[in-house]
């Protein structure tokens, strides 16, 4: 097949459940395949993929990028947030707000979420537990995978708990920028999300002005370095990016290392029998099939790729998903295997970049891994997953499981009481 029929071939139906074989046959084909359609050079080798990642003459489309190609940008409060928020912003402004942000991420914030995370995973299986009972087929993504990283979001940022239900629609929304392509309704829901989104969180900040807690919303408000501070904007627009990006990121992956270990019999044998293997399994997952198909960036001098010559302004696509298996990076790259060490994936993106959130996904998915198969030994897929119909997110919108039977957790009031009278989700 010709590079642009492979191409293709990853956006049709079957394609997006797997687009691997399509990946690898390009990847041997023109492993920098430049698209006249699409205007965009398709890179599917690790190492092209993370040098560009990592080189600062790749930019990520901005605002300024949007004068050209999005003239009508300012009519959209969406593209307003999405293309100055953190994940669009270049250098000078991407530094600066990183190394303001980063604050509310160190690895001593992160560790501190792990009771909480373990508390919210505990309630949300005991929901698992109710609504499996009597061998009923249920959607592991509707009673999991969703509900949990909007809970550890809303836990991170300080949303209170009776606040977040509506979350998962407005991030859902929201998380329409995300994709390459966007039709007019695509920009309406997203734009009327991110409107309400920023009023949520500007009030929530108005909050913690007048009654700080030990919160990302605290933190970000008291963020200085030297005479730099976030400015309301940014404050209102960084909350809005970390809950958008975090609980989209760490819901494809609940889902998609579930699905690996189920469909992988001999690899969950191996963690439930070591559940400090529950690590490698996330990673494993990660690598295997990774949350985020691809991403891009924008030259700004003019390069050379295995021979091809990239222009200046010319967009480059990293196809992340096919990075992630290829063979010169990755031994049997389409083995699943759970004992796999010293993986470096690029799921989360590399150099200036890298996912902000991904050691709190990598958290999230460890701990449900752990007490997941724990509690339920007999779960089973129990029909065909279907995949949402993206561009850009590999992830599952059902997933049908059957648990036929389950080991007792601790009580759910307790373990919801307990958390709340700490303080760390109320108003």
């Amino acid at each position: 097949m010709d590079p642009q029929t492979l191409l293709l071939s990853i956006f049709t139906p079957e394609g997006r459940e797997n687009p691997f074989p399509a990946l690898e046959a390009l990847r041997e084909t023109a492993p920098v395949y430049y698209d006249k359609d699409l205007d965009t050079y398709f890179l599917t080798t690790y190492a092209h993929c993370q040098a560009v990642l990592t080189d600062t003459a790749f930019r990520t489309p901005d605002l300024s990028w949007c004068e050209e190609h999005l003239p009508d940008w300012r009519d959209h409060p969406a593209a307003d947030f999405f293309y100055a928020s953190m994940l669009r912003a270049n250098h000078p402004d991407h530094s600066r707000l990183r190394r303001l942000v980063n604050a509310g991420f160190t690895p001593r914030r992160v560790a501190a979420l792990q009771s909480a995370v373990e508390d919210l995973t505990d309630g949300h299986l005991d929901a698992l537990a109710d609504a499996s009972a009597h061998g009923r087929a249920v959607n592991f993504q509707e009673l999991v995978g969703y509900p949990l990283p909007v809970a550890v979001a809303g836990e991170l940022i300080g949303v209170p708990a009776a606040d977040r239900p509506r979350f998962r629609r407005l991030g859902s929304d929201a998380s329409r920028l995300l994709e390459p392509v966007r039709s007019p309704e695509d920009w309406a829901r997203a734009d009327a999300a991110v409107t309400e989104l920023r009023a949520y969180f500007e009030e929530l900040l108005q909050r913690r002005r007048r009654e700080p807690r030990e919160d990302l919303a605290t933190v970000l408000l008291e963020a200085q370095e030297g005479q730099e501070r976030l400015t309301r904007r940014e404050l209102v627009d960084t909350l809005l990016l970390v809950f958008v990006t975090g609980f989209e990121t760490a819901t494809a992956t609940l889902g998609l290392v579930t699905h690996a270990l189920l469909t992988h019999p001999d690899q969950r044998d191996l963690v439930t029998g070591d559940p400090e293997l529950a690590a490698q399994a996330v990673e494993e997952a990660l690598r295997w099939d990774s949350p985020v198909l691809m991403t891009e960036r924008i030259a700004t001098e003019r390069t050379e790729i295995a021979g091809v010559t990239i222009p200046v302004g010319a967009n480059v696509t990293t196809v992340l998903t096919a990075a992630n298996r290829d063979p010169a990076q990755f031994p049997d790259p389409h083995r699943f295997d759970v004992r796999r060490s010293g993986t470096k994936v690029l799921s989360f993106g590399a150099g200036p970049h890298y996912c902000l959130g991904a050691a709190l996904a990598r958290l999230e998915g460890t701990v449900a891994v752990r007490r997941l198969f724990a509690r339920f030994p007999e779960l089973a897929v129990s029909g065909v997953p279907v995949r949402r119909e993206s561009y850009s997110l590999r992830v599952y919108e059902n997933l049908p499981l059957t648990a036929h039977g389950s080991v007792t957790s601790p009580d759910r009031a307790t373990t919801i009481t307990r958390h709340e009278s700490e303080g760390v989700t109320s108003s």
